[in-house]
């Protein structure tokens, strides 16, 4: 593997750990694709760092897990700020 990857791999699963940002959010962050974020970290990373692969893995668990609650909240607020551009 390429130093630049293992370096980028690395500086992902770090910001993850310390932001506990989503792979969506990092990609946007480092300006790639969700794509390669979520296979730097699931696979590319296990061949780096085992001990920080595994605590990538449980973030991004706890992240599938509250989904549709973080979903739920976001479509609350849109039709809420909608409803209030009605009432004026």
């Amino acid at each position: 593997m390429e130093n630049r990857i293992e370096k980028r791999v690395l500086s992902e699963a770090h910001y993850m750990i310390e932001t506990n940002k989503t792979i969506r959010e990092i990609a946007k962050h480092y300006k790639v694709s969700k794509s390669t974020v979520h296979k730097d970290l699931k696979d590319r990373l296990k061949l780096i760092d085992l001990e920080v692969h595994n605590h990538i893995k449980s973030i991004i668990k706890y992240h599938k897990e509250t989904r549709h609650i973080k979903g739920g909240e976001s479509t609350k607020k849109k039709y809420q700020k909608l409803n209030k551009n009605v009432l004026k």
